[in-house]
Order: C-alpha cells, then sequence, then structure tokens
C-alpha cells in the first residue's frame, strides 16, 4: 500500500555546508529556516530540467514554484483543484469548466484565465519542444468567459484529460508571449528568472550545484513555515546518501538497497510506495533486430526476473507481462514468459539469429544511472550473454536519453534497444503516450517506434470510453495486445523510496512517477533542532 507521511510540528533552520550554497552570517543565520534535498535526484527526478513543457520527470521539485490547474491528492487516488478551485465535466465528457483560485504571480501581476489559456496552447504546440503536444490531438477549444472562468472543450472524450493537465505547470502569459514558440525551449529565462504563482519563489540556479527558492509571502495559502528550499544537485545518489547523513541536506530518494541501512535508525524515516512505473526493455522496431516475434520472446524468456527481484531488489518488486500489474488490469490466461534459456536458444535458432545478428554488440541505452540499476543491467546482460545475445549497457543523463530517442530522425545504432520506464499509473493511460503508434516522434514518446494496430486499437478505444465501469477491459485489451505482439521485454514494477531527516515536520514526499504531480503542502514543512 502507497504511504505518504506527515511527521509532527515543531521548527528550526538548517543550512547546507559552506561548499554547497551561500553562507549566511550573524542573526540572519540563526533566524533562516533552510531545508534542502536531493529532489532530482533518482528515477523521479529531472537535474538540470527547468521547462515544465519539457518535465519528463523532476515536477516534485518543479510543483514547488510552479502550480497546475489540477493535480492528484497524495495517495494518487483522486484529482484535486490547485489553480482551479472546482471544475465540472459535462455528461457527454466533452466540455471541462474549471473556476480558477485568486492568486497572483511572483511578480504581483494577477493570475488570470488567459493565462491557462497560454499554457495550454504552448503545452499543444509541439514547436514549443513540449513533450504534451500529442494529448491535445482532441483539444477543440479553450475559452476564457471571464478571468476566472475556463472552459476546454473536445472533439472527442479523452479519459486522460485531467491527468495531463495535471501534469502542465501553469505559466505567465505576460512574462513569455513575446518569446517565439520555436525559441521557448532555449530561452533562459527558465533558469534565470522564472515565476510561477507557487508557495516559493526563485532566487537563483548555481550551475550543477544547486538551486534556490524563498518563501512566497503572497501565496494564497499563507507564508510558508520556512524561509527557504534549496535542491542540491549530485553527480550519483551515493553522493545524495552521503550528504543526509552528514545533515547537509534533509531528503533524498534512495535505491530499495540502501533501505536496510536507514531502517531503524531513529535519526530518519523511510518513505515506501508504489513507483507506478513498468520497467521495460525497448526493442527498437525501425532496428532490422528485432523484427522476428521469436527474437522479442526469446529476450523474454532469457531474463531470470524473479532471481533479479529477490537478489537485488530485496523482493520489492512486482513481474510484469505487460505494462500493468494491477489485477483489474491484467487478463487471465495471458503468458507469463517464464525463465527458460533452453527456450530462448530455440527460438533464436529458429528465427535464424546468428544471420540477423550474431555476437555483434547491440547497444542497450538507458538514463537510470543508480548502483540498483547498475547492477540490474549486469545481471541482464549476463542472462542474455548465455543465450547467444550481446548487449552493452550505455548510462546517460535523462537530458542526452531524451535528445537521442526522441529525435524524429534517430541513429537507430544509438538504442536498438532502451532499459527505461514508463508510468503505468495512477491513470492508466499514462502508457498511451509510449506505445500508440500516432506518438512516434516528434509527436510524442513512443521511442521504441511501436506500431502495433491491435495495440493502438485498444488504447484509443480506453481513451475514448466515456463508462469508467467499461474502461478496464479495455485495458485488459491492452495488456493482451502488448503480450502477444511484444513492443517491450516488460521486467517489473518496483517500490521506491525517499528517506527524510527526522528533523523535517509535516513533510509529504509520495513515491509519484515522474516525481508528481501530487499535492505536497511544501508551505507546511518545518525543521525543528
Amino acid at each position: 500500500m502507497r504511504k505518504a507521511f506527515h511527521l509532527p510540528a515543531i521548527a528550526l533552520g538548517a543550512l547546507l555546508s559552506a561548499t554547497a550554497m551561500p553562507v549566511l552570517s550573524g542573526m540572519a543565520a540563526a533566524a533562516a529556516a533552510t531545508m534542502s534535498g536531493g529532489f532530482d535526484v533518482g528515477p523521479g527526478g529531472f537535474q538540470g530540467n527547468f521547462n515544465p513543457l519539457a518535465a519528463t520527470a523532476g515536477l516534485t521539485w518543479l510543483g514547488i514554484y510552479f502550480e497546475p490547474l489540477v493535480s492528484y491528492d497524495e495517495k494518487l487516488q483522486k484529482i484535486v483543484g490547485v489553480l482551479a478551485s472546482s471544475y465540472e465535466v459535462s455528461p457527454d465528457q466533452l466540455t471541462y469548466t474549471f473556476k480558477l483560485a485568486d492568486a497572483k504571480w511572483h511578480d504581483g501581476k494577477a493570475f488570470t484565465a488567459r493565462d491557462v489559456k497560454f499554457t495550454i496552447d504552448l503545452a499543444a504546440n509541439s514547436k514549443t519542444g513540449s513533450v504534451f503536444a500529442a494529448r491535445f490531438k482532441l483539444l477543440s477549444s479553450v475559452e476564457t468567459p471571464d478571468d476566472h472562468t475556463l472552459v476546454v472543450k473536445l472533439s472527442a472524450p479523452s479519459a486522460s484529460l485531467l491527468d495531463t493537465l495535471a501534469k502542465i505547470m501553469v505559466l505567465p502569459e505576460h512574462a513569455l508571449a513575446a518569446v517565439p514558440a520555436d525559441q521557448l525551449a532555449k530561452s533562459t529565462w527558465w533558469s534565470t528568472s522564472p515565476i510561477g504563482t507557487g508557495p516559493f519563489k526563485f532566487v537563483k540556479y548555481v550551475q550543477d550545484q544547486y538551486v534556490e527558492l524563498t518563501a512566497n509571502p503572497d501565496y494564497r495559502g499563507g507564508k510558508p513555515v520556512l524561509d527557504r528550499l534549496i535542491n542540491r544537485y549530485f553527480a550519483n545518489p551515493a553522493a545524495a546518501i552521503s550528504a543526509l547523513r552528514a545533515g547537509e541536506i534533509q531528503f533524498t530518494y534512495v535505491d530499495s538497497n540502501d533501505v536496510p541501512t536507514f531502517k531503524g535508525d531513529k535519526s530518519f524515516q523511510v518513505i515506501e510506495g508504489d513507483s507506478f512505473v513498468v520497467n521495460y526493455l525497448g526493442f527498437n522496431q525501425d532496428s532490422p533486430l528485432w523484427k522476428d516475434l521469436r527474437v522479442r520472446q526469446a529476450v523474454m524468456h532469457a531474463i531470470n526476473r524473479d532471481a533479479i527481484i529477490k537478489s537485488l531488489y530485496g523482493g520489492a518488486a512486482k513481474p510484469a507481462n505487460c505494462a500493468y500489474v494491477a489485477n483489474q488490469l491484467v487478463p487471465d490466461g495471458i503468458e507469463v514468459y517464464p525463465y527458460d534459456p533452453a527456450k530462448a536458444k530455440q527460438l533464436l535458432e529458429e528465427a535464424g539469429w546468428d544471420k540477423i545478428n550474431g555476437d555483434k554488440p547491440i547497444t542497450l541505452l538507458t538514463y537510470y544511472n543508480t548502483p540498483l540499476a547498475t547492477n540490474v543491467l549486469a545481471a541482464v546482460q549476463a542472462m542474455l550473454a548465455q543465450v547467444g545475445i550481446n548487449v552493452v549497457p550505455r548510462a546517460v543523463d535523462a537530458p542526452t536519453y531524451n535528445g537521442i530517442v526522441l529525435n524524429p530522425n534517430a541513429d537507430i545504432s544509438q538504442f536498438q534497444l532502451v532499459y527505461a520506464g514508463l508510468q503505468n499509473g495512477p491513470d492508466p493511460s499514462n502508457i498511451n503516450t509510449g506505445l500508440n503508434e500516432k506518438q512516434i516522434p516528434p509527436a510524442g514518446a513512443n521511442v521504441v517506434r511501436a506500431r502495433i494496430p491491435d495495440l493502438t486499437k485498444a488504447l484509443d478505444a480506453a481513451i475514448a470510453e466515456t463508462d469508467a465501469g467499461k474502461r478496464d477491459q479495455h485495458y485488459q485489451d491492452v495488456c493482451k495486445a502488448m503480450n502477444k505482439d511484444l513492443p517491450w521485454a516488460t521486467m517489473w514494477v518496483a517500490n521506491r523510496y525517499g528517506v527524510v531527516s527526522s528533523k523535517v515536520k509535516d513533510f509529504v514526499w509520495t513515491p509519484a512517477p515522474g516525481g508528481g504531480p501530487y499535492i505536497a503542502r511544501p508551505e507546511a514543512w518545518k525543521l525543528a533542532n
């Protein structure tokens, strides 16, 4: 069960080490209440990205100074209003009417419905570099009857609209309207002078070191308890853990194999929950290596997922045979692809693997760079080698990975195979962007270039279904198509963990996919002695 922790209240200030951030002197240092963390460490973070329109992760941090129209509650169970004080959906699910909160931008200007329309227009425009553009194909119009009312109309029902709007941070029209759409992604505004409506305001970014925010005294929910929030950057998760133990930061993501060192230590609180992310080996469908289904089946049979889950994840994961592991989304009778290296070799022989590729090295690209991921890929590499498939893992940072796989003119040789993760919840439609043939880059994030008619048909039907009771059946059809045609070799859905200092009170962190969004209430976070 997912857990979101609230720790009862007290207050204090804690400063980062002098080598990592500016030093306050005298009375100012004593009075300042500053919390620091590795908020962009791990797969939920996106270190170095300041542009919410390009955010495939990192929403935990971005959501502290920007805000979306709606968001998930902290348990990721329902959509609630943020900049929308309320919303209504028409019976035909074609019209969404939002009443907006009274809010101000960090520069003091009033937030209005025009800002939301401006943001949705940017998000729907692929020229801006938006990763959401393909999700707005059904958008008919966005209307602003008055400053506090927004009306979104669709040409056909879409069960995923609210989930999409939850991921889009609202941007200020008055600050960005003059920037041409095709220059927006490269603008320095994001990392030098961004303004949002959130409880904290951007102060500065020191390259590759930290981002500093300060409390917004005019926040509609009241001035935050903390004076400052610092997001420290780290070369790797191990460095972040060392900083946590040294008291330089008060929070960071950790891998499951790091958890035992913190459990039982009263100085820290371990936060655990479902990741809602399915990890997979993605077959680049544009590569001739994977055209024969038998080769893809062989990869599934060659990997001992149960052994990896037990020995490397400590049992904190569930094997996946499609994008889903939730009972209501997985139909009975699908193939479970048991570990069977003999069968894998037989399938490869039948497919003529020696002529297709033989023992030539195959690049296995990933953005996962934690020690756990390194060990997982080493195990996968060894298991595939036993059946005659020679993969060579290559780990890069998230921006480099995105630059390679989202390039519409991508070099196939750089990512014939990927090890990645994609949200399979809280809304199951999230996998649509990674598997629907209409979402092949630059339209979307179908990085494996999957072109499977049955899968696309099932995804389209699920998203268009207006009856929530029937929607699960459509997602079972999605699962069947994935399980049969294998655009991915699905691996597992693992738990995720964060560790927070016991000095932090009223702290909310949920191990959400992509870091969120969810209601974290950073304005209430406190520090104690």
